[in-house]
């Protein structure tokens, strides 16, 4: 065993190895500086516009009661975290080929999907709201109407999940065939339920319009009469009236014999 050439090549490896550590750090720190500027920045401009606002009135103001960020800390932690992630594919990256630069290829390949099933499930529970509230206040009367709000609004609510899910590919086999039974379940209520509880009512209500469109149009063809029948009843009645003007006189009372 060669000693001197074995030292020499180790001496070579750390050699080589410790430019790419320094690269390494470099990039890291720079990534890192440049994550916390855009921190504060994304920060600062999504509570300027008034993104928080915005965003209770969608109604995620109750998930985020307990929790110690608001709706732009969370945005603005999402981007630092992002670019994070960019900065440690940039850093491993010196390195050369290896499973950990990898591994962080594929996340960040995964984030932009993520970022959309976030959006969707956000958008799914502004609807959510916004549609109990809207059927709560139309059905306030109704015994059944803060039920029937709450169900809308949960099952807008599970479409949303379901096509997050979708968007991000998590079981797709399973979220797919749930969302068909359950709208296939619904369906066949309101045909059986609905459709069957009907029968009786609509053939009441079939029978009491036909009639009443029986009786309009009988009053319609007595009130319409033919223009000889007009004619005729004109003239009869015009005769009368000359009857009556020769029987008595208007001016003097008198009577003149018929």
């Amino acid at each position: 065993m060669d000693i001197g050439s074995a030292l020499t090549d180790g001496l070579s490896t750390i050699a080589s190895f410790i430019p790419k550590l320094v690269l390494f750090f470099v990039i890291l720190l720079i990534g890192w500086i440049i994550a916390k500027l855009l921190l504060k920045v994304v920060n600062g401009i999504l509570e300027k516009v008034g993104f928080d606002k915005a965003v209770e009135k969608g109604g995620v103001k109750t998930a985020l009661d307990k929790s110690q960020y608001d709706a732009s800390d969370i945005v603005a932690k999402l981007v630092y975290y992002v670019v994070l992630l960019f900065a440690l594919q940039l850093a491993f990256s010196a390195f050369g080929p290896n499973p950990i630069s990898a591994l962080i290829t594929s996340i960040i390949a995964f984030l932009p999907q993520a970022i959309v099933a976030i959006i969707i499930v956000v958008i799914a529970a502004a609807v959510a709201k916004a549609a109990k509230d809207l059927i709560a206040n139309m059905l306030d009367r109704l015994s059944y109407g803060d039920i029937l709000a709450t169900a809308v609004s949960v099952f807008i609510l599970f479409l949303g999940v379901v096509a997050a899910l979708n968007q991000v590919g998590i079981a797709t086999t399973v979220t797919t065939p749930v969302l068909v039974a359950i709208l296939a379940t619904v369906a066949g209520i309101l045909i059986v339920g609905v459709g069957g509880g009907l029968v009786k009512p609509m053939s009441q209500r079939w029978d009491g319009w036909l009639d009443k469109a029986g009786e309009e149009a009988t009053k319609a063809t007595q009130q319409a009469s033919p223009p000889g029948e007009a004619a005729q009843q004109l003239g009869q009645q015009y005769q009368s009236q000359a009857h009556d003007r020769e029987v008595t006189d208007p001016q003097q009372g008198a009577r003149f014999p018929q």
